[in-house]
């Protein structure tokens, strides 16, 4: 798991670069960050997302929203619930296709990025995920039956979108993007 850690590292440093989010709030980024990258090795390794991580990540989460001053609460729960929403009907037509963790997973991070950067997050973790898989069947690493886990390109998707999106890191962050037009 050493990739996933210096992968961590960057993905700090790059929240922390674009950030000019008052110190406790980026300070909450980090917390969330933190969870989600042990969310990440355990899904990798494991093929699980535990309770034991989730519900942290759930309470600091849903306890940010009213605090989050960058996302509205009303765009908040919008994000979570059309996100969850979203996968959950994407579980149904596709059987084991998403998880119940992974369900968990994208309302915390629904709540974090709101409504519309949410589905930014889910969209890229759909085209990572299905090049990777795609990668592994043409290596003849997987089959059609393997387990690829979901988890990991979701936080992936959730980090990029942090990063692309200058309105979620604070109002330097939407200058610099403004400047580099």
């Amino acid at each position: 798991m050493p990739l996933v850690a210096f992968v961590a590292g960057l993905a700090g440093g790059g929240l922390g670069w674009r950030s000019s989010l008052p110190a406790w709030a980026f300070a909450v980024h980090l917390a969330i960050l933190a969870l989600l990258v042990l969310l990440t090795a355990t899904d990798l390794e494991q093929r699980r997302l535990p309770h034991l991580l989730l519900d942290p990540l759930l309470v600091l989460a849903f306890v940010f929203v009213p605090f989050n001053p960058t996302v509205v609460p009303f765009s908040a729960v919008i994000g979570a619930l059309a996100a969850v929403g979203f996968l959950g009907l994407l579980g149904l037509a596709i059987r084991g296709g998403v998880a119940f963790g992974d369900l968990m997973l994208v309302s915390a991070l629904g709540v974090l990025l709101g409504w519309p950067a949410i589905f930014v997050a889910i969209f890229i973790a759909a085209l990572l995920s299905a090049g990777v898989g795609i990668v592994l069947l043409v290596t003849k690493r997987a089959g059609m039956q393997t387990y690829i886990p979901f988890g990991p390109f979701l936080v992936i998707g959730t980090v990029a979108t942090l990063l692309r999106d200058p309105d979620l890191l604070g109002a330097v962050a939407a200058s610099a993007a403004t400047l580099a037009r």
